[in-house]
C-alpha cells in the first residue's frame, strides 16, 4: 500500500488513515498533534471513487460493500505486519487515528481481528459492518468523534457503534462535538487529551 513513515522516538506507532479523497500525507499534522514523540505511518486507500482514494469500495454514499470492505481489511492488517517488519517496530505499538473513511477502516479492524491496535482514535467513523461476532477487546482504549448535525454519522450510527465496542468491552469514549461531519480543531484537541488520558 502508498503510503510514508516518519520516525519518531517512543516506541508508539500513529496509523493515519485519511478520509475519501485524502491521501497518506493528510492526517500527519494531526498525528504529529496528538502524540509529538510517535512514530507516524500514513497510509492511502487503495480504492478509487471517480478518481478519490478510499480504503474500500460503497455501493452509494453509507452503503458499503461488505465483501470488498472484508478484503481490504484483511489488506491493511497483512500491510501493518508488513510495515512492523520493514520499519523495525513493535506490531502491538500500533494505534489508529482515522477520520470518516479511514475511520471506518479502522473500525473495521477491530470488528474482524483481536488485538490488532493498542488503541483507535475515531473520527466520525460507521459501523462498518454488522452481524459479526466481535472479538474480546477488553480495556481497549477507543475514542470516537462525533458531530451532532453530522448528516452522514449520524447520531444514532455513532451511539449503535459505541453499543458495539462497549459490548466487546472495549473502554470507549464518544465525544460529541456541535458540528457536522468536518474534523474541528476542538474535536482534535479532545483526542489529544484522550490520548494522553490513556498512558499508551
Amino acid at each position: 500500500m502508498k503510503h510514508i513513515y516518519e520516525k519518531g522516538t517512543s516506541n508508539n506507532v500513529l496509523l493515519l488513515l485519511h478520509g475519501t479523497g485524502g491521501n497518506e500525507h493528510d492526517l500527519l499534522p494531526l498525528g504529529r498533534f496528538i502524540d509529538p514523540d510517535a512514530n507516524l505511518l500514513g497510509v492511502r486507500g487503495s480504492v478509487l471513487e471517480n478518481g478519490m482514494p478510499r480504503f474500500f469500495k460503497r455501493l452509494k454514499e453509507g452503503v458499503f460493500d461488505e465483501k470488498d470492505l472484508i478484503e481490504r481489511t484483511k489488506e491493511l492488517y497483512d500491510f501493518i505486519d508488513e510495515a512492523a517488519q520493514t520499519y523495525g517496530f513493535d506490531r502491538r505499538n500500533v494505534i489508529a487515528a482515522g477520520y470518516s473513511n479511514g475511520a471506518n477502516i479502522a473500525a473495521s479492524l477491530l470488528f474482524h481481528y483481536q488485538d490488532v491496535l493498542k488503541g483507535a482514535i475515531l473520527h466520525h467513523p460507521m459501523v462498518p459492518i454488522r452481524g459479526l461476532p466481535l472479538p474480546d477487546m477488553t480495556g481497549l482504549p477507543v475514542f470516537i468523534g462525533a458531530g451532532k448535525q453530522d448528516p452522514l454519522c449520524t447520531k444514532e450510527e455513532s451511539e449503535e457503534l459505541h453499543h458495539y465496542l462497549t459490548e466487546a468491552n472495549a473502554a470507549v469514549s464518544l465525544f460529541w462535538q456541535e458540528g457536522g461531519h468536518q474534523l474541528t480543531q476542538h474535536e482534535a484537541e479532545q483526542a489529544r487529551v484522550w490520548y494522553r488520558e490513556q498512558n499508551m
